[in-house]
């Protein structure tokens, strides 16, 4: 098949969505993962997109053994892609201090990191053994500095910067590029329930695009929007004094149930 492949986690809506239309607009073939394949179903309908241009899988991420069976199940069916974006993620506040919050942490990291992981694991060695291909991983401006009440998604964004450039280095040498996107603030459901002040957001579709650039050109890291990558660089040299005074009051990420 000389079309070109992309496999996307988190398909069904936000930014894996935004990303699948924006590959779909180049021209590359789609295969969609979410948990429930009906989204899909309707947003392919929508686009006039038909099954020769979109497949649909549905899979938890969370689950290791589903996903990498479909990852594989892909490649089987329709090729192995040259793309892979790990777009899958939850977002959710925690209060360490509340037992009932540690299975929301477990929740946060076994679908932010391990199912990364497990998203990628199928097609590490033939893309290895093709000597192409790229593994894209979703971080967050939140992996960089940790938020008060949000510290299973900061910690977990902050685990897949460290996790994709450790993943960059392995790859390297067979070929492989490992690009890390680290959104800011970006209007999706996701997002839409946040009741903090949320700078420079962007609309999904202008965030895909820029990311799809910067996929294309093989850019290691980049934070998007460019302002967020900014605030970023400016909170991370913050003495920590200012930083922690800087952020007292400011409302919390919602806790599960809220």
């Amino acid at each position: 098949m000389t079309t070109r492949l992309a496999f996307i986690t988190g398909a069904s809506s936000g930014i894996g969505q935004a990303l699948a239309a924006r590959y779909a607009q180049a021209g590359y073939r789609l295969a969609l993962v979410a948990r429930g394949t009906e989204a899909i179903a309707s947003w392919a309908q929508a686009q006039g997109l038909g099954a020769d241009r979109v497949v649909a899988y549905a899979a938890d991420v969370r689950d290791v053994d589903r996903i990498t069976a479909v990852g594989r199940e892909c490649i089987e069916q329709h090729g192995l892609p040259d793309v892979v974006i790990a777009s899958a993620g939850i977002s959710v506040g925690v209060d360490s201090a509340e037992f009932a919050d540690l299975a929301q942490l477990r929740a946060t990291f076994e679908t932010n990191n391990l199912g990364m992981a497990a998203t990628f694991q199928p097609f590490l060695q033939p893309m290895r053994a093709r000597r192409s291909g790229t593994l894209v991983g979703i971080a967050s401006v939140s992996g960089i500095r940790g938020l008060p009440g949000h510290g299973g998604y900061c910690a977990s964004k902050a685990a897949v910067i460290s996790y994709c450039e450790s993943l960059r280095g392995e790859c390297r040498p067979f070929g492989v590029k490992v690009v890390t996107i680290a959104p800011g603030y970006i209007a999706t459901p996701l997002t839409s329930r946040n009741r903090y002040a949320m700078p420079f957001l962007m609309p999904a579709p202008a965030f895909a695009d820029k990311a799809f650039k910067t996929i294309e050109a093989g850019v290691s890291y980049r934070v998007i929007p460019w302002q967020m990558g900014v605030v970023a660089k400016l909170l991370r040299v913050l003495p920590d004094a200012l930083f922690d005074r800087l952020l007292a009051g400011r409302a919390r990420k919602r806790r599960a149930g809220e």
